[in-house]
């Protein structure tokens, strides 16, 4: 008689399988890093608003990377993936390393985002940049004032992060493409 069910030792993967949730989103587990069960909560909330912010510029990067057109494709195309490449997992880890949950599920990010949602079609490369521009500045406010407020719980793994991860990087990636938005006078000779 043969089973279907796989042996101890089988090699058939077992599919369709399910678990209890162990950890909800919104809780921190004991860890002991020196940081009390409100500073790691607080540190986590304020993580994940930047962690769901920053997949959504991740995507913005993307698509504006796939869509750009003109004389500067080539150029453009290049940095908006660098700086798709640069943003995300450093966030997330930290979520995770104060004993938190980090937000991962896209459908879950569109629920915490405060950057709005960009029209389905292509946009001028102009407005595309200012688009991109605007996540990074609602991303650098929310940022500078997580910073100020994680100070208050003496997290200073949490205040590094979000200073030389998130404010510097993105403030680098504001002024690449901001430079694109120059109009520069033709020089007539």
């Amino acid at each position: 008689m043969t089973t279907d069910l796989p042996t101890p030792h089988s090699s058939q993967p077992r599919l369709h399988q399910r678990g209890e949730v162990i950890q909800k989103f919104g809780t921190v587990k004991q860890f002991p890093i020196a940081l009390t069960h409100d500073a790691r909560l607080y540190s986590c909330q304020r993580l994940n608003r930047v962690l769901a912010d920053t997949q959504i510029l991740y995507g913005l990067y993307k698509k504006h990377h796939w869509l750009m057109r003109g004389a500067t494709f080539y150029q453009l195309h290049l940095v908006l993936d660098k700086h798709a490449s640069e943003q995300l997992d450093t966030v997330a880890e930290r979520v995770q390393s104060l004993g938190g949950v980090a937000v991962g599920d896209p459908r879950h990010v569109a629920e915490i985002t405060s950057i709005p949602r960009p029209p389905d079609g292509v946009e001028e490369v102009p407005a595309m940049l200012s688009r991109l521009l605007e996540a990074h500045e609602t991303i650098l406010i929310d940022a500078h004032d997580a910073t100020a407020r994680t100070a208050e719980f003496g997290d200073d793994g949490t205040i590094d992060l979000l200073v030389s991860q998130v404010i510097r990087t993105g403030e680098r990636q504001a002024w690449f493409l901001a430079e694109h938005l120059v109009d520069t006078p033709l020089v007539r000779v």
